[in-house]
């Protein structure tokens, strides 16, 4: 039998990863950080997040929250709210914790977790990507995995916009 009511619990607040980072390091665990606004999940999300958590013991995903989606991708975004976004990366067998963050990016977040790993997609430069200075500083690592062709967001929606 699953135990799908650990689900949610993977959900933490900032005051809530904390101690998991903490746990997790006294267990001598890595810990990879990812994140995104993951607001329609796909395969390349999937492709993503696999490579993410196959760099550490604990795989990290921070989620923009519904407010910094909107400023992100503009008027109606995001399609899913930031409770069924996180939900449905808890839900997945190779996420550890997901965190909702409200600033426009994720440097906060970083800064706490202060990951071992920090991993982003392929469609940013190192120089682009948020915290990676910080992470190479404290001797973490930065891993830009290859983007999936064919998936993304915008895809599908404008996918689902021509279905008419």
């Amino acid at each position: 039998m699953k135990n799908t009511a650990s689900v949610p619990h993977k959900i933490l607040s900032h005051q809530q990863l904390l101690p998991f980072i903490l746990a997790a390091r006294l267990n001598s665990k890595m810990i990879s950080f990812t994140n995104g606004c993951y607001d329609i999940l796909h395969e390349g999300h999937i492709f993503s997040l696999s490579q993410a958590a196959a760099e550490a013991d604990i795989l990290i995903v921070g989620v923009n929250s519904d407010t910094s989606v909107k400023k992100l991708k503009g008027e109606g975004r995001p399609l899913n709210n930031q409770h069924s976004r996180a939900l449905i990366l808890a839900s997945l067998v190779i996420v550890d914790a997901v965190v909702i963050f409200e600033e426009d990016t994720p440097i906060d977040l970083i800064n706490l977790v202060k990951p071992d790993v920090l991993v982003k997609g392929g469609d940013y430069t190192l120089e682009q990507i948020v915290g990676a200075k910080e992470v190479m500083e404290y001797g973490g690592k930065v891993i830009i995995n290859p983007i999936l062709k064919g998936f993304s967001t915008t895809g599908l929606i404008d996918k689902i916009k021509h279905l008419k």
